[in-house]
């Protein structure tokens, strides 16, 4: 960790599915990061078809920043990621993607480097389109259809649904805690951010 806390992160990517549909159900939690980080960046999200997704361009201390969502589709992120880390010359380790996780509760946020997919297809796309799993990953907790009232709901259907409307609040609030330690993450400092990320704030009285 000591030795990648150095590496400032260049491009943030967040996982979903394109298309109206889709755009408030549980799958697209990643997009909704990457569309607050390309308003922090100061950019816009564009359609650039060499890169099969939408990106915006901003500025970060003294490094550019891109933010971009995949239009591939969740099973084939890999081909939109694998395209711009090769255009702009990002390194795995300077990527990080933001995407839905069934094994945290909504509300929960948390940061990875590196490790396996652990069945998410679109981690396990990018995986294999960048030829390695060493890459940054904010895991936003969407829950498991497990603990929920209808325990044996398939996680396909889960995932393609709107969360509950606490469990939306909950996951916007663990949004706007992973925005907060953005700058730490813009300039390398990865152990101050995963510290602050990891400290659960104390519960209202």
């Amino acid at each position: 960790m000591t030795q990648l806390a150095n590496s400032p992160i260049k491009l943030v990517v967040g996982l979903g599915n394109p298309g109206a549909e889709y755009e408030h159900t549980r799958h697209n939690a990643g997009f909704w990061f990457a569309e607050d980080i390309a308003h922090e960046i100061g950019g816009s999200l564009s359609s650039e078809k060499k890169f099969h997704g939408l990106i915006a361009r901003g500025v970060g201390l003294a490094n550019d920043i891109r933010a971009l969502q995949p239009q591939t589709f969740m099973n084939l992120s890999g081909n939109s990621v694998a395209a711009v880390a090769k255009f702009f010359e990002i390194a795995p380790e300077a990527i990080l993607v933001a995407h839905d996780e069934l094994d945290l509760d909504a509300g929960d946020i948390k940061l990875k480097f590196g490790g396996g997919h652990a069945g998410h297809n679109g981690l396990r796309d990018i995986q294999a389109k960048l030829g390695t799993g060493n890459y940054w990953r904010l895991r936003i907790g969407i829950g498991h259809p497990r603990d929920s009232v209808n325990p044996h709901k398939p996680v396909a259907d889960w995932v393609l649904e709107r969360a509950k409307r606490d469990e939306q609040t909950a996951i916007e609030i663990a949004i706007e805690r992973a925005l907060a330690v953005w700058p730490m993450l813009a300039r390398g400092d990865t152990e101050s951010a995963i510290k602050q990320l990891h400290t659960k704030p104390k519960a209202a009285p």
